[in-house]
């Protein structure tokens, strides 16, 4: 049985930006992501893959950044490290202050289910799901009662334009709206940081360009932002990009990116 859910009074049926559109502090944001010279290695038979070899970023709270690279180039496993999914082989890596190598697995859980929102290529939706029910799974994992969990995954789907879909299947949505339920179901806990991977890439370049509107709008409400993607076009919408290329880091533009300059040159 169908029923009519209306969006919470006072709601927007897209997100929209919060930051004024001048920002000036010269007081650098706190690191919520330090890696420190990680390695990966995986066995294959007898030959030693070294997928990433001696990697450090750091990613401070409220950035947007892109990271790059071929095919083999290691930024798959850089974010699966990112996202707490696996363990490095060596090397450090710090969450907000605690070193992960020292969280138990519950406390690991609790930061892939309450701190990052993840958004995949392939949408990972339930297909005998509807919207409502695909966003209100992580709140069934975070053991949030029914009502207040129908509440929230209503409000997040009226945020990204999808108040008249709460009630399709998967095999009902376009490409791009399966996207929003994604994205949806990424914000639903109310992470602080969204790492996307390849979230475009199943999406044709009008529609691209529409989920990229979304994530600029979640970074302007203060979301920290990983996008891994090997596409220019959709690494420009970020402030910083990170190549990688055979387990190294090749480039970062985070100098740029992060130089703050005086208020007096702002001013003028």
């Amino acid at each position: 049985m169908f029923f009519v859910v209306r969006c919470p009074p006072g709601s927007n049926s897209s997100l929209v930006t919060r930051h004024s559109s001048l920002s000036l502090s010269l007081v650098p944001s706190p690191i919520v992501i330090d890696i420190e010279n990680i390695t990966k290695d995986y066995v294959m038979g007898e030959e030693i893959v070294r997928a990433l070899r001696g990697v450090s970023l750091k990613i401070h709270r409220n950035e947007y950044i892109a990271i790059m690279g071929p095919s083999g180039s290691g930024k798959s496993t850089l974010m699966n490290m990112v996202g707490c999914l696996d363990t490095p082989s060596s090397g450090r890596y710090e969450f907000n202050g605690r070193n992960v190598a020292e969280m138990n697995d519950d406390e690991l859980a609790a930061i892939r289910n309450r701190e990052i929102g993840f958004v995949f290529q392939t949408f990972n939706l339930l297909p005998r799901a509807n919207s409502l029910r695909n966003v209100e799974l992580p709140l069934i994992y975070a053991g949030i009662d029914p009502e207040t969990r129908q509440e929230r995954a209503t409000q997040v789907l009226c945020e990204v334009g999808l108040s008249d879909r709460l009630h399709h299947k998967p095999s009902e949505l376009s490409g791009g709206q399966r996207q929003r339920v994604a994205i949806a179901r990424a914000l639903v806990n109310r992470p602080s940081i969204i790492l996307a991977d390849e979230p475009t890439g199943n999406l044709d370049s009008k529609t691209g360009e529409e989920i990229m509107a979304l994530f600029e709008n979640l970074y302007d409400r203060g979301n920290t932002i990983i996008l891994v993607t090997h596409e220019p076009d959709i690494a420009r919408h970020a402030r910083r990009t990170v190549r990688l290329r055979d387990g190294l880091i090749e480039s970062d533009d985070s100098a740029e990116a992060r130089e703050v300059e005086p208020v007096e040159a702002a001013v003028h």
